[in-house]
């Protein structure tokens, strides 16, 4: 075999199955019928329930002759996949561990152990279709980002606004794009202006306001008032065409790890055969032993030399770390992708999204000149009570959170990317910018305002002002105000996790993010973190990892966001934030973290040196027993002493059943226990329950 698994098993969406296996090892045609690759783990897993049954029934006398049956049942499932691999590999003139597993497991029958050979091919064809349903699933990577790609645009054509494939737009047509929708192409505004979210590129939480000149990305998506736009490039030139490419190119740069297996498949294989031919020759005319005990130490010797234990070294130990990880909240796509973690010198990571929540939450209400805090959160939610913009989710969630009911306002108007005004009891209620706000702030109270908004741009967070009142006319007499204060909030064990990764030797912590360089230094100084580069694109951020690879080796890369893809599919092991990340990033990672709780992020990385350390084990166990028994068998037969081929089945079974305890007791490897529940918890959508309705800070 190749190899262990390198992506999650799954379906092949609809498209015909290829059988992988076949076209690694030269056969290079569509499998049908039985030999795709979920049908060889079906007839794996039959094979594997016919020699469990047929073991019990050896050891019940009067159905003895049953269970042998079954262990020959079992061989022969094991015979039709994996003679069918072996005899691929002669006709492609190779002779490796295909080939000799099968003679192995045939000449193990042929003296009276059909169970032995049985195992031996239940574990070999049980390997294949996983590692084979797993290399299935590398294209969704490609494919997730497509996905991102609009269909279709709203273009002028003949004096006419028509709906057609956004693929056929070109540089200079003009394009409508609604609230909502996607922007079709990279584009100019031309007419209008709106708020567009454009986290898939830059990362940042916030949406960014866009006004007549301003450029557009493809991908991004419109969230208040309608825009008209000049086509710049094309589709297939588009930044987020772009970013498909960067990924595309940095996933076909990465070499695959080779296992320890891949090496010494061939000539391991060949060596075996001849030095078994060789055996029966030199101990036949050499030695001057007959015909049948010649062949019966070739046979041993054969047997005990056998790959099973160092074939299922590796898998056994990889397949438990899976089984653990995911226990644990994380994601192991493969084997590879545990073995790169364990060997992460470096780390870095996105911003928003990933070391923050991503979007803001409300942390504290500052009165200036205001009585009620429930009050104002009732006023402030109403008035945002019909808005999809996070401040207004933000807004209404921590009002919700506290049981406050959103107020009913007369009428609401909106100002885009200014605020918002309405009327309740007659008196007019507004939020919004400080500039929309500011004549509805009573004179007495604008110096304070002003002092509390300087604040909190200082320290990099948002900040919006409601007011009630105090504007010319409006009935509210002096009116009053107070500044709604919100941050993005860092990510649950962000903090622990920096500190684990130091403690573990894994420097430097690098801070990778599309936001503003004063809002990262702040997350970076509060957080530990060693290194921040601020206000990238995904092509920065992809020169950096490239640039750190160089000098740390192995580095990881940590994001949710389709502008992390790129630095994502060209890291040494990438993790991408699997309850908000986004489909690109998801596929390109190798390793996925089912919770938001980044501590499972140095939990992971000592879980993958567990399993390394126990896969180095393994093989040299595995290698041990041949190379020890190997010796034994024609040492001692040499001296008229000949090992029993039982005590060469013992021997073997012994090795195999070491190695499978060793990696099965990666599954009691310790967990995050209340830490981890804790960050499900925030996954789910648990409020922090710690932000400050009413004071000063």
């Amino acid at each position: 075999m190749s190899g262990v698994m390198s992506r999650v098993p799954g379906d092949t969406g609809g498209r015909p199955e290829v059988d992988i296996t076949n076209e690694r090892r030269g056969a290079g045609r569509v499998a049908s019928g039985m030999f795709t690759p979920k049908g060889e783990l079906r007839a794996a897993i039959a094979a594997g329930v016919l020699l469990g049954a047929g073991y019990v029934l050896t050891h019940v006398g009067a159905l003895a002759r049953v269970g042998e049956g079954l262990y020959w049942t079992s061989l022969l499932i094991g015979m039709v996949f994996g003679g069918r691999a072996a005899w691929h590999a002669i006709r492609s003139r190779k002779v490796d561990i295909d080939v000799l597993m099968v003679v192995a497991a045939g000449l193990a029958a042929y003296i009276g152990h059909p169970e032995e050979g049985a195992l031996l091919l239940f574990l070999f064809v049980l390997s294949g279709a996983l590692e084979d349903l797993a290399m299935a699933r590398t294209q969704r990577e490609i494919e997730s980002l497509h996905t991102l790609m609009p269909k279709g645009a709203m273009v002028l054509r003949d004096g006419a606004w028509v709906e057609v494939d956004a693929q056929t737009l070109v540089a200079g047509e003009r394009v409508k794009v609604r609230p909502g929708e996607r922007v079709p192409a990279d584009c100019v505004v031309v007419q209008g202006e709106s708020s567009m979210d454009q986290s898939a590129m830059t990362g940042e939480a916030m949406p960014r306001h866009v006004v007549e000149g301003d450029e557009l990305y493809a991908g991004t998506i419109n969230t208040d008032d309608p825009l008209e736009a000049r086509v710049l490039r094309g589709v297939s030139e588009s930044s987020l065409q772009k970013i498909l490419n960067l990924v595309t190119t940095a996933r076909e740069q990465r070499e695959p790890v080779q296992r320890v297996i891949d090496r010494v498949n061939e000539p391991y294989a060949v060596g075996v055969l001849v030095v078994s031919a060789l055996v029966v020759l030199v101990w036949r005319y050499g030695v001057g032993q007959s015909w049948t005990e010649a062949a019966t130490t070739a046979i041993t010797l054969l047997i005990v030399a056998s790959p099973c234990a160092l074939v299922i070294a590796t898998p056994t130990a990889t397949l438990a770390g899976i089984a653990r990880g995911a226990r644990g909240g994380v994601l192991f796509k493969g084997g590879q992708s545990i073995e790169r973690l364990s060997g992460m010198k470096a780390v870095c990571f996105d911003k928003t999204g990933t070391l923050t929540v991503g979007r803001p939450r409300v942390y504290e209400v500052h009165p200036v000149g205001w009585s009620d805090g429930k009050e104002l959160l009732a006023l402030a939610a109403g008035l945002e009570a019909d808005s999809t913009h996070p401040i207004a989710v933000a807004v209404r969630e921590s009002a919700a959170m506290r049981g406050i009911a959103p107020v009913v306002f007369d009428r609401v108007d909106h100002t885009t990317a200014k605020g918002l005004r309405g009327v309740h009891g007659g008196v007019e209620v507004r939020l919004g910018s400080a500039a929309f706000v500011r004549e509805s702030i009573p004179e007495c109270f604008r110096a304070r305002v002003d002092e509390v908004l300087s604040r909190v741009r200082a320290r990099g967070h948002i900040a919006v002002v409601v007011t009630r009142g105090g504007a010319e006319g409006s009935g509210g007499g002096s009116g009053e105000a107070a500044v709604v204060i919100m941050a993005d909030a860092v990510r649950e064990g962000a903090g622990e996790m920096i500190e684990e990764l130091h403690a573990m030797g894994v420097r430097p912590v690098r801070m990778l993010t599309g936001d503003h360089r004063e809002t990262a230094s702040r997350v970076a100084s509060r957080l530990g973190i060693d290194l921040v580069d601020a206000e990238l694109l995904p092509e920065d951020k992809l020169r950096i990892v490239e640039t750190m690879q160089r000098e740390h080796g192995s580095v990881g890369v940590i994001g949710d966001g389709v502008n992390d893809a790129p630095a994502l599919a060209a890291a040494s092991v990438s993790i991408g934030i699997g309850a908000i990340g986004t489909a690109a990033a998801l596929e390109s990672a190798d390793i996925v973290l089912l919770s938001d709780n980044l501590r499972t992020v140095p939990w992971a990385v000592r879980l993958a040196r567990s399993v390394r350390r126990r896969v180095a084990f393994n093989l040299s166990l595995a290698l041990g027993v041949i190379v020890v028994m190997s010796i034994a068998t024609l040492v001692l037969s040499y001296l008229g002493r000949p090992i029993d081929v039982g005590w060469g089945v013992v021997a073997h079974e012994g090795g195999t059943l070491a190695v499978v305890l060793n990696s099965l007791w990666l599954l009691r490897f310790p967990g995050l226990g209340r830490a981890i529940a804790c960050g499900r918890g925030m996954a789910a959508g648990k409020p922090a329950g710690n932000a400050v309705l009413v004071g000063a800070r």
